[in-house]
């Protein structure tokens, strides 16, 4: 567990007219905006020798003080649970997170989230906005499995959410869709909610955020398809909604598939899998410590990889050649 730690800092002239939490988070880049803004609301921080406001204007040369109170336990207990790592160092873990596992507890799921296994899991935990937590950086859909990093401490979470904003992250995925695609394709939208159906997003609007999904169809069946997914962008459930407005839904994707037939082995790949068939196969990033690069694959699950199976033992149709098949071993921190 981290100690606490007091920093000083001597406000430089040109702060003048800057409000306090912005200037600090620009003095200790190890620390979020957010963060910091706690810790000001909370009395942690004094500007020569009084307590700090959040919107507080700088007049430059104020002796500032920031107190880091030590991580109090989390709310979420540790649990038990089955946990797959495919690497751990003293600042992050690369999870192969399982289907059906919620990320991060919340309503309806105050228990057997990813959190909660990882606080019995983990031994070195530093603490991520004063509690005693790891820091999830990127976030899974409940059903998807394969590739996830979490950071240990507040340093390392900082910049490995820097990198996946400026697209530093490589985010390779697998899915298996309805129907067989052009060979490969190039997916660029804006993004943003469904503007009747709330719990959906769409790319189909005026106004909106960047999303860019790559594509290449690894393997072509009778009304399905193997498909290898590069993320440009992470909007929630971006590849979901990409491939089933482009007429390829993932299989079982209930959401953004639910009207969409099957027959055959894709029924029958879909009876075995009873959750959209998306895995985070490959994760490539720089080390946020080391600035080594740091690659990481997930081996295929057993329910996908049967489901592939029954793909492959009905045949093959007349039409886009098959690439390289999909890998079934995990390959463990190599440098690309």
């Amino acid at each position: 567990m981290a100690s606490p730690d007091t920093r000083e800092h001597l406000a430089l002239p040109e702060a003048r007219g800057e409000r306090l939490d912005q200037y600090l988070a620009r003095a200790f880049p190890d620390l979020t905006r957010s963060r910091l803004q706690g810790l000001i609301a909370d009395g942690h921080v004094l500007s020569d020798g009084k307590p700090g406001k959040v919107a507080q204007r700088l007049r430059g040369g104020e002796r500032l003080s920031v107190h880091i109170p030590a991580p109090v336990a989390a709310i979420p207990q540790a649990e038990a649970l089955p946990l797959s790592l495919l690497h751990e160092d003293r600042d992050l873990v690369v999870v192969d997170k399982a289907a059906g596992m919620v990320v991060h507890p919340g309503a309806g799921h105050a228990s057997g989230t990813l959190v909660n296994a990882l606080l019995h899991r983990v031994k070195d935990l530093a603490g991520v906005g004063g509690e005693l937590r790891p820091g999830i950086v990127h976030r899974l859909d409940k059903d998807t499995t394969g590739c996830l990093v979490v950071a240990k401490h507040e340093q390392a979470l900082v910049a490995l959410q820097k990198s996946f904003k400026t697209r530093e992250v490589q985010k390779t995925y697998l899915a298996l869709v309805h129907g067989v695609p052009q060979a490969e394709g190039r997916i660029e939208t804006l993004y943003g909610r469904h503007p009747i159906h709330r719990q959906r997003f769409t790319g189909k609007v005026k106004e909106g955020k960047p999303a860019v999904t790559l594509y290449r169809v690894r393997e072509a069946f009778e009304g399905a398809a193997l498909v290898e997914v590069d993320l440009l962008t992470g909007r929630t459930h971006q590849i979901r909604v990409h491939l089933a407005e482009a007429g390829h839904p993932l299989l079982c994707d209930a959401l953004y598939g639910a009207g969409r037939k099957a027959k055959g082995a894709v029924a029958d790949a879909q009876a075995l899998l009873g959750r959209q068939a998306l895995h985070a196969w490959r994760l490539a990033f720089e080390h946020p410590r080391t600035h080594k690069p740091l690659s990481l694959e997930a081996p295929l699950p057993e329910d996908f990889t049967k489901a592939l199976g029954l793909l492959r033992e009905a045949g093959v149709p007349a039409g886009p050649p098959a690439a390289k098949k999909a890998p079934a071993k995990a390959t463990r921190a190599r440098k690309r």
